[in-house]
């Protein structure tokens, strides 16, 4: 048994913090790798997503989606989830849990022979990411694979696959909050132990889009290089997006100081 004395930063530090509706894991990589870990083959579900700026606006506007994530371990992604905890906690994050960093990393450290599914993006997306996962991770069995578009008539077929595929870890690549409805529409019906919102996983690993060069992704700064890359497509998010998220960030601080004055 460790006998060691927890230090004081760490009794102090919440094991999660509240940005807005959503309740956000405080964990480092490793901590997150081996709570998920600890789910393969045999533990009860879990579902997973991970909260960026957009997606964490999405929530506040969204009680629907809101809802949704309190059935999720939900992950920190980026410099928006981190400004919110430091304004509303004093305190940020022990990493960045970037989804599209932290998935090979959890795939890296999987046991041998972990049974891995694909759900998302185009045909041949997701085909070349599930080759390419199976080519830099040989521990991990790539069981099967899906693309995204199908209808709600189509998921009895969907659940069927991949049951018969015996997942040990379900990929879902959609975007949120599509992704996180589909998970929790499917849970039920679904035998996996662990299953995972990704977002443009599956895009950056086939190649089909360019990732931001490392130093901008250690500082949470993905998105500038995103922007800069579909500035039409991500333009609202990236910009009108952005200035709501720090208001309605700036609003909960405000609401907090005079609740304690």
């Amino acid at each position: 048994m460790n006998s060691e004395r927890p230090t004081e930063h760490a009794t102090k530090t919440p094991a999660q913090v509240r940005i807005g509706p959503v309740a956000v894991a405080r964990l480092s990589r490793p901590q997150a790798i081996e709570q998920l870990l600890a789910r393969v083959p045999d533990g009860p579900p879990l579902r997973v997503a991970f909260a960026n700026a957009h997606g964490l606006l999405l929530a506040m506007d969204n009680p629907e989606f809101a809802q949704t994530l309190e059935g999720f371990l939900v992950l920190n992604d980026g410099i928006g989830a981190e400004i919110g905890a430091k304004l509303l906690t004093g305190e940020g994050f022990p990493g960045n849990l970037n989804g599209t960093d932290f998935i090979p990393a959890l795939l890296a450290a999987a046991p041998s022979k972990t049974r891995v599914y694909l759900l998302g993006a185009k045909p041949d997306i997701v085909a070349r990411a599930a080759e390419r996962f199976a080519l830099t991770h040989e521990n991990i069995v790539i069981c099967g694979h899906r693309d995204g578009y199908f209808s709600p008539d189509d998921h009895a077929e969907i659940v069927a696959g991949i049951n018969a595929a015996a997942p040990d870890i379900l990929l879902v690549a959609m975007g949120n909050p599509k992704q996180e409805y589909l998970i929790e529409a499917l849970s039920p019906s679904l035998d996996v132990p662990l299953a995972l919102g990704v977002g443009a996983l599956f895009d950056f690993t086939a190649g089909e889009v360019t990732r931001a060069p490392g130093i901008l992704r250690r500082l949470g700064l993905e998105w500038v290089f995103r922007f800069a890359q579909e500035p039409k497509r991500l333009g609202g998010r990236y910009t009108l997006g952005i200035v709501r998220y720090l208001l309605k960030i700036g609003g909960l601080w405000l609401g907090a100081k005079r609740a304690r004055a």
